[in-house]
């Protein structure tokens, strides 16, 4: 994920693509973006300023990326969240380099926030 040390702003942005190599060559070509891969299902892309990434391991949902907000305490994240109506459309989940959930705004968007810890 991105730089840790932004607590509670937007930090990386995850795209579900089918097929990783050709959205690494397709972004690499137009944009010039950088890639690290982490796996058959996942590499992370860097811009120069922002990082994100792409994976097979989520459906491609064609309404946009999945926006990642990083906080430096999760479980507090999770209960801003709940607290101020958001519904948790994913319990907290382990990855490479940290843990997650994903949530539903009021207005039915899906977001995410990750932590280090």
């Amino acid at each position: 994920m991105g730089m840790r040390g932004n607590d509670r702003q937007i930090d990386n942005i995850e795209f579900n693509v089918a097929d990783i190599a050709r959205s690494k060559a397709f972004y690499g070509q137009v944009f010039g973006w950088r890639f690290t891969d982490f796996g058959p299902s996942y590499t992370e892309f860097s811009d120069g300023r922002l990082t994100g990434g792409f994976t097979t391991g989520e459906p491609v949902r064609p309404g946009g990326p999945l926006v990642i907000l990083y906080a430096e305490d999760l479980a507090e994240a999770q209960r801003r969240v709940e607290a101020a109506q958001g519904r948790i459309s994913r319990a907290v989940f382990a990855f490479p380099g940290g843990r997650r959930f994903h949530f539903i705004d009021p207005d039915g968007y899906e977001l995410a926030v990750w932590s280090a810890g």
